[in-house]
């Protein structure tokens, strides 16, 4: 004998009465309905926060500030400057994946990271072409 993967169960909605007074309705498993996840089961990576943000949908992609995060790698500010680049493609990232909130907020990170970046290399070259020419003077 084959075991059948059809059974009943009492659902809500389209039931038979049984002639006992409770509804039941024959269904196959494969047509259950699941539960909804919660949504702590829904993603174990960064919590999306789509859902409280209070800007307009119509507002546009945020800027990730990736030309001017390029530019400052040119300064003499290594670590600074890398890491402005790093949180630039995490803006843009965050970005396409419709995290508009993460997006940016990342993004005004790496255009400070930037603009300090841009400022403390401007000072270093210009404090090196300063020291140098004080250094050798011309006879």
């Amino acid at each position: 004998l084959r075991g059948s993967k059809s059974f009943t169960a009492a659902l809500p909605g389209e039931t038979e009465r049984n002639g006992h007074g409770l509804g039941y309705k024959s269904v196959s498993v494969g047509h259950l309905e699941a539960p909804p996840l919660s949504p702590s089961r829904l993603s174990l990576g960064r919590a999306s926060s789509t859902a409280t943000s209070t800007a307009a949908p119509d507002q546009g992609r945020p800027r990730d500030y990736l030309v001017l995060a390029i530019f400052s790698c040119f300064c003499p500010v290594w670590p600074i400057n890398i890491v402005a680049l790093v949180f630039s493609i995490m803006s843009r990232n965050s970005g396409q994946q419709g995290d508009t909130d993460g997006a940016r907020r990342l993004g005004r990170m790496a255009r400070l990271l930037s603009i300090v970046s841009i400022v403390l290399g401007t000072i270093i070259i210009v404090l090196y072409i300063s020291l140098s020419v004080r250094g050798n003077p011309a006879s």
